[in-house]
């Protein structure tokens, strides 16, 4: 096996002591802020700022114009850094990615990456522990715009590596510690609904991956074509697919869910959970984004209702009414645009207890807001195996002062030693943020 050294950019160390306290740190913690002074942009955002938005604090539809303000993408300013909050270092851990969007954590600790421009699997590799790879490695390419990856069985010692293209499913077979494929790409789901998706309003066509805890369940994301369509176009979409792991015995595990994009199993009791980007074009401050448990068999509004039956969206005004009392409110409503992308429950060592267990997901940024919002990774606490409803800003920073984004976050996982991983695909980045300070 032919393992190729990648020459990484230097990987600056960068302690940041920015002034706010730690998470659950004592009585000098901020406040949360609710109703209007829970929204924000970019030059609000602090790390450990604290927000709660309730259903009582939804705006009305078309409060605003609605608003068509892309990002500017600009290179890294000098001196531009990721903040995190006081008792953490980010560091970047690699560089020169194509487009790196999900990260996965292998059992042996390696860490898969999907580049989606590209069309592959990355692997990075930190044997030694030193907070940087000494070793990156193509897995597997000639993908279809990869996004999801799992490993099955669930447990040590896995047999398959999943990647979720975005027409389909195909694994891989795999062993600890494998860095490139033995064999050719096995078709397991060949009709994941897709076809020439556009950015803006609709055509999402990332297919995150998710194995129940017991393993005898596949989990596929399927964003919806549109953005408030019911037309047949969106048959099979705005749902979570369920499958046997061989691809077979489909069935939808939830429903009415617009673009449920990452995925994740809560450790602590096997619930699944989903990062969700809603519905555009009612104005800057509705529809919330949200994160939530997934109950099985549950229908979450989209496109007629949202968020609660008793939010029917004005574009369906009078359609199925036999729905409204079937609608499930999400469990951490997020600030409209702020585009939640991938999540991750805690499940290391190295923060402060505090933080274990609780969800980190990457907020990647509003293109339909007429000030920015999100371009960062924030934390919902997990109290009792269940969400407070509130959530907190944790690694900022990706917005120049004049409006510009250098770095949009994506994926999110756990390393071997405990430190968050994080990828931006504006940047080309995979970040590292490490508790440095007191346990």
């Amino acid at each position: 096996m032919t393992i190729r050294l990648y020459n990484v950019l230097p990987l600056a160390v960068v302690a940041l002591t920015f002034a706010a306290p730690d998470a659950r740190a004592g009585d000098d913690r901020p406040s949360v802020l609710t109703g209007r002074d829970a929204l924000g942009d970019w030059t609000t955002d602090a790390p450990g700022v604290r927000r709660k938005i309730t259903m009582d604090d939804l705006a009305t539809p078309y409060h605003t114009a609605p608003a068509q303000n892309p990002p500017k993408i600009v290179k890294q300013p000098e001196g531009a850094w990721p903040k995190a909050p006081e008792g953490f270092q980010v560091t970047k851990f690699a560089t020169g990615l194509g487009v790196p969007r999900v990260i996965v954590r292998a059992p042996n600790g390696d860490l898969f990456v999907a580049e989606s421009g590209p069309g592959r699997v990355r692997v990075l590799r930190d044997a030694d522990g030193d907070g940087q790879p000494e070793a990156q490695e193509t897995f597997a390419e000639g993908l279809k715009r990869p996004f999801g990856i799992a490993f099955y069985p669930v447990g040590d010692d896995p047999r398959y590596v999943y990647v979720g293209n975005t027409d389909s499913v195909v694994r891989f077979p795999y062993k600890n510690g494998d860095l490139k494929v033995s064999g050719k790409a096995e078709t397991i789901i060949d009709d994941i609904p897709s076809g020439n998706e556009a950015v803006g309003g609709g055509g999402h066509w990332t297919r995150d991956l998710q194995f129940s805890a017991d393993g005898k369940t596949l989990f596929v994301s399927v964003g919806s074509r549109s953005n408030v369509n019911d037309d047949d176009r969106e048959k099979r979409r705005a749902n979570i697919l369920a499958f046997d792991p061989d691809g077979k015995n489909e069935r939808v595990f939830a429903w009415g869910i617009r673009n449920p994009v990452g995925l994740a199993i809560n450790p602590a009791d096997g619930k699944l959970w989903t990062s969700v980007n809603e519905r555009d074009l009612l104005g800057d401050d509705l529809v919330p984004d949200y994160i939530t448990k997934v109950k099985e068999g549950g229908f979450y509004g989209w496109p007629w209702y949202y968020l609660a039956g008793a939010n029917q969206d004005p574009r369906h005004e009078g359609k199925r009414p036999e729905l409204k009392d079937k609608v499930v409110t999400p469990d951490v409503l997020l600030q409209s645009h702020s585009a939640s992308l991938d999540l991750t429950f805690y499940d290391g060592a190295s923060f402060p207890k505090e933080y274990r267990g609780d969800i980190f997901a990457a907020e990647h940024g509003s293109w339909n807001r007429a000030r920015r919002t999100g371009y960062k990774v924030i934390r919902a606490p997990i109290e009792n195996g269940a969400a407070t409803g509130e959530y907190e800003d944790f690694l900022v920073g990706f917005v120049t002062h004049d409006g510009n984004v250098w770095g949009r976050p994506v994926g999110v996982a756990v390393a071997k030693d405990g430190a968050l991983m994080v990828t931006d695909d504006a940047s080309g980045t995979v970040w590292r943020v490490a508790h440095v300070g007191a346990k």
